[in-house]
């Protein structure tokens, strides 16, 4: 397995056997985030019942299977678009993904751990609704909003946490997840 998957896989777990079921793979295009980092909007977004601040990442758009949780983020059950204009946040197993800057194919970090503190968290756009903007050097683009420091089981992460993320270092709220 390579470290790309061994990642998501290891995500996935955290997110507890209970959700396996809600996993699925969909077709088509998407917005691959795992190598972006997200500025917050000062807004804030509900995932259930609990309050989360709200971030935005500008991430690439690719097409084919992707994996995703359809009762996760704020999917609706199915793979769907989730409107006109728009893709859902989704993973795939990538060695090179278009990252900002320009917007080039470069090879993703390789996964790597850091521990997130009171300044700089983790923010997950795993599954979440994004809206398709003007493209950079022809690499379509897509706004994706979710939460920081919500792990993918829907629980806060605290200051102090391990997690994993593929964004480079010195990413701001790095899209990512806890370590189990």
């Amino acid at each position: 397995m390579n470290r790309f998957l061994t990642a998501f896989v290891f995500i996935i777990c955290s997110a507890g056997a209970a959700l396996a079921g809600s996993y699925k793979i969909c077709k088509g295009d998407f917005a691959l985030c795992a190598a972006s980092s997200s500025t917050p909007t000062g807004k804030q977004i509900t995932i259930g019942t609990t309050s989360f601040p709200e971030a935005m990442a500008v991430c690439p758009i690719l097409h084919g299977p992707a994996i995703a949780d359809v009762n996760g983020g704020n999917m609706k059950g199915d793979c769907a678009p989730p409107g006109k204009g728009q893709v859902w946040s989704l993973y795939q197993v990538r060695e090179k993904i278009p990252q900002a800057p320009d917007w080039k194919r470069n090879t993703a970090a390789p996964v790597r751990t850091f521990t997130t503190s009171a300044d700089n968290g983790i923010s997950n756009m795993f599954s979440f609704a994004c809206t398709r903007v003007k493209p950079v050097n022809g690499v379509p683009l897509a706004h994706c909003y979710g939460p920081i420091n919500e792990s993918p089981s829907g629980k806060f992460v605290p200051p102090g946490t391990d997690v994993i993320t593929q964004a480079p270092v010195g990413a701001t709220y790095p899209i990512g997840g806890p370590i189990p």
